[in-house]
């Protein structure tokens, strides 16, 4: 049986240099390229790996790097700056927001619900139960670092 090539990877973040943050893209995934590219910012982003205010590679870094077409991450970097998780300094780069975007209420509550939509979607699909599908969601939230077992936000 051959082995697979690595997938593309590209370190973006040290912490206290014992582990890394990883942006990865699976060429053979279902999923696009850019939106990889994208969710892999936005979880970086919300783990704290990329902190508020921090760069971004350029485009063509990260394309090099990733191996992959430079409008690719240019699309996934454009979304995420329209977003307002990124913000472009014209002729500095791209960098982390200084702030999380803002959202009205009934907004926040729209990307929520359209997002938890295409997440029981997807454990429905995959035969999951409510139950293992809410310890995943509880379990992404611990990963990320952003609340403690009981739901609280970490400061």
């Amino acid at each position: 049986m051959r082995s697979r090539a690595p997938l593309p990877s590209v370190l973006l973040y040290h912490i206290n240099n014992t582990m890394t943050r990883r942006l990865e893209v699976d060429p053979s995934s279902a999923s696009p390229i850019w939106s990889q590219i994208e969710e892999g910012l936005r979880r970086l982003v919300a783990s704290g790996s990329l902190a508020a205010g921090a760069a971004v590679p350029s485009v063509r870094d990260l394309a090099r790097d990733l191996r992959v077409n430079p409008a690719t991450v240019s699309k996934a970097y454009q979304r995420l700056a329209d977003q307002g998780v990124l913000v472009v300094r014209r002729g500095d780069g791209t960098y982390v927001a200084d702030q999380p975007p803002t959202f009205s209420r009934a907004g926040r509550g729209r990307e929520l619900r359209e997002g938890a939509l295409r997440y029981a979607g997807l454990a429905l699909t995959l035969g999951a139960s409510r139950a293992e599908a809410l310890a995943e969601l509880r379990d992404a939230f611990e990963r990320l670092g952003r609340e403690d077992s009981r739901g609280r936000r970490k400061a």
